[in-house]
């Protein structure tokens, strides 16, 4: 019968569930009635239900309808170790080394995106019984691991997963959603914990991964979600950081699950050009790795319950014996081929000696490494971080007069920042509606915001970009309020005569202060181009255009002009702490005198 083994963080016995399995489509398919917990096992291709791109690999999205449960105590399931012949990596060191150089040159260096989860696979076969190896090695990870969120040995019948996720993707209880990014990896034997801690590349990695997984809850979330942390993660052999993000919801918890496809810790961001690139430089399915265990279900009040962890430290294992461990690294603008080669093989022998498949390193036994020195250090974190996201607010506290009330359209530009800033503008006080970039001919709303998005500005063969330079022209051919952000930048400033350039280096994930028109702000950048310009004031077709130019490479970090303004980097992302107070400056402006009319089109 299939059945299930849970230990979940911080419990005293292990979850036992059975019942019977059915496979259907979609998410929306998983039944969940009063009563009828269920257990879904869902693959990474259900990333095709937001429109996303994969190499569809025909894994299915398995429910197991539970019909009973009990518990049993943690000894119950004696720690064995396996035995693997014939292993080895899918893809060469050389053929992974490769492939993150072409992801560092060719979409990071080209603006696709912030950072890119390339994976790879570890394969064996497992000597004797599938089953028994593998609720041997559910004892041994019991035994050995701490800090895990979820511990799991789930058989259908069609496949077995066994392995021990220190994260929770998203979860759902008494309407309240949250979501929990995890980045960094200290290993315990490889040097000091407050050295990690310093390090930019680790710093960069976990900001990233908690704007993109801002996004996610500004979709689920009635506020965007509020942000908690840092924190340390400590297991037994590892510490990562960590935040956690909390916000009240309504939604359908398979609705949650939809939206929050899938975390950016193992694809990338922004998402939706994440899911291409692993496309086109993957070339081949991901089956469960990057998926999630979804355990769905109703309260004593009825209402529906969700708690997902994402599917990774986790090995498969077929009814004949073949063992699969996929293993991922994160590549951002600091990578280098052989880090990130080495990191895969670090990841693999950590699942593996979990396991017990390979000899275990000598274990380095510390106490707990949350020293004042160390919470210092995290505090410290968030000090140049945006508040908007951190501290709780009371309903229509930040609403600016002069922006109460009006409309504005924000076309989304396949980027979900889009998401945040429309939380931000909301609390302005204006009347907000997004659309995606296909989608809109001429908005009539009072003010227009060009939203953010990966690919190079200048392209006009790429159907985007194309369209997006026909929509601003438009629109500042009849003097509509327009401001622009990031890409919109980028098309606005062409479409004003300025020069665009790649930069050097990408500004992939980076915080800083720039001169914004005489005031020192804080602000986020994510973009890999730029408008560029000797001068600070420009004469256009449009009128005179004061530019915020750096001084040291001649990039245009924010431009504004009499009915439009545009920035490079983002206001909404949690990296610029100046972002709200620098919307309350720059859109009242293009705002005046205007009547508001109904959006359209």
């Amino acid at each position: 019968m299939p059945f299930a083994l849970l230990h979940r963080d911080g419990a005293d016995h292990v979850e036992v569930l059975t019942g019977d399995v059915v496979t259907v489509p979609t998410l929306a398919d998983i039944p969940l009635r009063p009563g009828t917990p269920v257990l879904a096992v869902i693959p990474y291709r259900q990333i095709t239900e937001r429109g996303f791109e994969c190499v569809d690999d025909d894994a299915p999205l398995e429910c197991l309808l539970v019909r009973s449960i009990s518990h049993e105590p943690l000894d119950a399931f004696p720690p064995h170790a396996l035995t693997l012949r014939d292993g080895g990596f899918d893809l060469s060191d050389d053929e992974y080394g490769r492939i993150v150089e072409d992801v560092l040159r060719d979409e990071i260096g080209h603006g696709a995106g912030a950072n890119f989860v390339i994976h790879r696979v570890y394969e064996a076969s497992v000597e004797g019984d599938p089953l028994a190896a593998a609720r041997a090695a559910f004892g041994r990870l019991l035994a050995g691991e701490q800090g895990t969120y979820w511990t799991f040995l789930v058989d259908t019948g069609n496949r077995i997963l066994v392995g021990a996720t220190p994260e929770r993707h998203v979860s759902v209880q008494d309407g309240i959603t949250m979501m929990n990014p995890i980045s960094g990896t200290f290993r315990h034997d490889s040097g000091e914990l407050t050295d990690f801690l310093r390090d930019p590349k680790e710093i960069e990695e976990l900001y990233m991964v908690l704007d993109e997984e801002l996004k996610m809850m500004a979709t689920v979330a009635e506020q965007g979600g509020q942000v908690a942390g840092p924190y340390l993660k400590e297991m037994a052999h590892l510490t990562h950081t960590e935040y956690l993000l909390a916000g009240r919801g309504s939604l359908d918890v398979r609705e949650v699950l939809r939206e929050t496809m899938f975390a950016p810790t193992v694809t990338g961001s922004p998402i939706e050009n994440a899911c291409r690139v692993i496309a086109r430089h993957e070339r081949r399915g991901r089956r469960y790795y990057a998926g999630v265990l979804a355990l769905l279900d109703h309260d004593d009040d009825g209402r529906q319950t969700l708690d997902a962890p994402i599917l990774i430290r986790t090995a498969e294992i077929t009814p004949d014996g073949m063992l699969r461990v996929p293993v991922g690294a994160t590549l951002v603008r600091h990578s280098t081929a052989a880090g990130e080669v080495a990191e895969t093989h670090t990841k693999a022998a950590g699942v593996l000696s979990a396991l017990g498949a390979v000899p275990a390193r000598p274990s380095v036994v510390r106490e707990t490494a949350v020293t004042p020195e160390v919470q210092a250090m995290l505090a410290a974190r968030n000090d140049d971080l945006a508040r908007f996201w951190i501290d709780s607010r009371e309903p229509d506290s930040m609403i600016v007069p002069a922006l109460d009330g009006r409309s504005v359209l924000i076309v989304d530009a396949e980027d979900t920042f889009t998401a945040m800033l429309a939380h931000q503008l909301k609390a302005l006080g204006l009347t907000v509606t997004s659309r995606p970039w296909d989608s809109v001919s001429f908005p009539e709303a009072d003010l227009v915001v060009l939203g953010p998005g990966p690919g190079d500005p200048a392209d006009l063969s790429d159907p985007k970009m194309a369209a997006l330079h026909r929509l601003t022209g438009s629109l500042l051919d009849a003097r509509r309020p327009l401001f622009a952000v990031c890409l919109g930048q980028q098309v606005l400033s062409s479409l004003l005569g300025l020069e665009l350039a790649r930069r050097d280096a990408p500004y992939q994930g980076l915080a800083r202060d720039i001169d914004l028109f005489g005031s020192v702000r804080r602000v986020g950048f994510y973009s890999s181009f730029s408008a560029v310009s000797a001068v600070s004031t420009v004469i256009t077709d449009h009128g005179p255009v004061e530019l915020a130019v750096d001084p040291a490479d001649d990039t245009v970090h924010a431009l504004r002009g009499d009915f439009f303004a545009g920035v490079q980097f983002h206001p909404e992302s949690v990296l610029s702490r100046d972002g709200v107070d620098i919307l309350r400056e720059l859109l009242p402006p293009l705002l005046s005198g205007v009547i508001s009319p109904a959006i359209t089109g």
